[in-house]
């Protein structure tokens, strides 16, 4: 028998064929629970869920489009027929591939297909999970929903549009879920995603964005990822309808801070 925090438990993590939702995916099997591995890409879905039971874990993959309802439904449909319960889902799965990006740009450029794309995966995507989610969650009178944000959904830039728009209003929803059905066992909470880099970018962006930290380095997927272990788990049993922010301190200070420290260390004071 699995033995951890999350032992026992049944987590859909949506988005997780790769990048940041497979981290979530390994690391909360890792503490015991049983992962359902859903993402639009089948075969990436597969194949992590595979890597977890080689490693000693219980997971199934399923390919499911999440902005489609009928497919979400028979998602949650399979998961409770294979493993009788579902514990946590982590909304994870968003859209912001190459062509997305160079479409999904500032409101006078923007691409209303991406757009509409943005909130179909991103938002609603996490509404329809969450909607045919809560039922079984119900029954057993407990759960964890988790919705994944970012600092683009409170802070603006200078493209994203569509993204950043999805992101604002994922904000609301562990709001909801706590007032709807926090008496009921479920909790809902988001966790504000930081940088947390997953592959190569241009040193240049590196260091502007880590002089921006208010840590020594920019975070990792496995920092991410132990961040929605904690919500999944008991040991967040007291926290509802919460952002929890895990960027470093990026989103903390004021734009002028890295030019006063920068003065501050060159005037000799090193605290700052």
């Amino acid at each position: 028998m699995s033995t951890g925090k999350l032992a026992g438990r049944v987590a859909i993590i949506t988005g997780a064929g790769g990048g940041l939702g497979a981290e979530c995916a390994r690391v909360l099997s890792a503490h015991g629970a049983s992962i359902v591995v859903a993402d639009i890409n089948g075969e990436a879905a597969e194949a992590v869920a595979e890597s977890l039971r080689a490693a000693g874990g219980q997971a199934l993959g399923i390919r499911t489009d999440v902005s489609s309802e009928d497919e979400v439904q028979a998602m949650v449909a399979q998961v409770k027929e294979r493993f009788g319960r579902i514990d946590v889902l982590h909304n994870n799965a968003a859209v912001l591939d190459g062509e997305q990006r160079q479409r999904d740009r500032d409101l006078a450029n923007l691409d209303m297909d991406a757009f509409d794309r943005a909130i179909a995966v991103n938002l609603r995507g996490a509404v329809l999970c969450t909607k045919h989610v809560i039922p079984v969650m119900l029954e057993q009178a407990s759960g964890s929903i988790i919705f994944a944000t970012s600092g683009l959904g409170v802070q603006g830039d200078m493209s994203l549009s569509g993204y950043a728009t999805s992101k604002a209003a994922l904000l609301m929803l562990p709001k909801l879920v706590a007032a709807q059905y926090g008496k009921r066992g479920i909790r809902g909470n988001a966790v504000q995603i930081g940088l947390a880099p997953q592959h190569p970018l241009p040193d240049a962006l590196l260091e502007i964005m880590r002089d921006n930290h208010c840590t020594p380095e920019l975070g990792t997927p496995r920092q991410i990822a132990d961040v929605v272990a904690f919500l999944a788990s008991d040991e967040s049993a007291f926290v509802t309808g919460s952002t929890l922010v895990a960027d470093g301190g990026f989103g903390s200070h004021t734009p002028s801070l890295v030019a006063v420290r920068k003065l501050f260390e060159q005037m000799g004071r090193n605290s700052m």
